[in-house]
């Protein structure tokens, strides 16, 4: 689950870590007036606050802020206008697409005297299985161009424990820092890793880290993305959450036992198991056309549940075929076979549609489909499965 900057930034706070003062809004922007005389200032930094890096260097769709969506500013006037200018616009990024996202949150925040920027971020390193920091005295608005053309700025140090690590002094030179802010920067980090662990994160990412011109490190922005499988140990966590920000196909097939994410393709994908989905995607791809969604009904998929998948895929206008791949188990073929055919006359359902199933009662579970009388194809084969649904696609 990811959460906004300002959400990040309250919880960093609470495990001691150097944060700048600031005050968040959610639509009602009447009180910065008075707010501002409580933040240190010139300047002042006013921030969109959407799901998605490169804020910065993004853009509005709407011509009257052309400056991006994080912003320094001077005069304290002018502070209210340009959130305003930002609230309910829709900012592009780098990782927003040309689609953007829409500001319904915005973070104002104390400007900070930088002398220098670097990168730092915690991850798990599914390789070792540990706890990895990845640190750059390059950090900021550029950091990903520096991870493609000059990966050896960005050093990355496993733990194998998380509390009173000490940091090699190797890093003095490679960083250009001072003793003393190594000290530093060994406390921040240690308050990070108990941070980390604490919420039970899957990554922090802070770009940039900063050295103000007091030669003290500052965190500047903060993204923390929480791990969706321990919320159940943070349900005061839960409460982060911006539905706003969720895809509402996602929500909704979530609502469902679903797992469901939207892609750009053309072909529809209904699958048990996500392993199973991402050999379709795959084999999709192989053949010369995307896959439109990642769609898994999990292992004990129903009618409603078939129904409901149905509905979600249906509702992407870019779907021209659909590949239903469903490997029999808890739950037989057969069943899955009747629940497809029920929804397919019950939503009066137009897309073509293969259907490929394998295990238990698989060969009844074609023979339902193929009797249907419905134009439904079911085949046994992989491989041919997704050259018909390819085929489909383009016819």
């Amino acid at each position: 689950m990811n959460i906004h900057e300002y959400q990040a930034k309250e919880i960093l706070k609470n495990y001691g870590l150097p944060v700048l003062k600031g005050k968040s809004y959610n639509k009602n922007l009447e009180t910065i007036a008075a707010d501002i005389e409580d933040l240190k200032g010139p300047p002042w930094v006013v921030k969109s606050q959407i799901h998605a890096g490169g804020r910065g260097a993004g853009h509005f769709k709407n011509s009257f802020n052309d400056k991006g969506g994080v912003q320094v500013i001077f005069d304290k006037d002018n502070v209210s206008s340009v959130a305003k200018s930002m609230m309910g616009n829709v900012l592009v990024t780098k990782q927003t697409g040309e689609i953007g996202k829409t500001v319904n949150r915005i973070f104002i925040e104390e400007g900070c005297d930088i002398d220098r920027e670097f990168y730092l971020s915690l991850l798990v390193d599914r390789n070792t299985s540990k706890v990895m920091m990845m640190i750059s005295a390059a950090g900021g608005m550029d950091i990903e161009e520096i991870a493609i053309t000059s990966p050896e700025k960005i050093i990355n140090v496993h733990f194998t424990t998380y509390k009173d690590i000490s940091l090699d002094d190797s890093l003095l030179t490679k960083l250009d820092i001072t003793k003393k802010q190594l000290d530093e920067l060994t406390s921040i980090i240690n308050k990070l890793l108990n941070a980390f662990t604490s919420v039970d994160a899957s990554t922090i990412e802070i770009n940039p880290l900063v050295l103000n011109k007091q030669g003290s490190f500052i965190i500047l922005d903060a993204k923390i993305s929480l791990d969706d499988n321990a919320l159940f140990r943070h349900p005061e966590l839960l409460d982060l959450k911006d539905l706003s920000e969720e895809d509402p196909l996602e929500l909704q097939a979530a609502e469902h036992d679903m797992n469901y994410v939207k892609l750009d393709g053309s072909i529809g994908c209904m699958v048990n198991g996500a392993g199973l989905a991402m050999a379709t995607m795959d084999i999709i791809k192989q053949f010369g056309e995307e896959p439109a969604n990642f769609l898994d009904l999990g292992g004990t998929a129903n009618k409603d549940r078939v129904i409901m998948g149905f509905k979600t895929i249906q509702s992407d206008p870019n779907v021209k075929s659909i590949l239903i791949n469903i490997f029999g188990g808890i739950i037989h073929c057969d069943m899955i076979a009747s629940g497809i055919v029920d929804a397919v006359k019950e939503l009066d359902f137009k897309l073509p549609l293969v259907v490929r199933f394998q295990g238990t009662n698989a060969k009844e579970g074609k023979d339902k489909i193929n009797n249907s009388d419905l134009g439904l194809i079911s085949i046994d084969d992989f491989t041919e499965a997704a050259k018909k649904v390819v085929e489909l696609a383009k016819g």
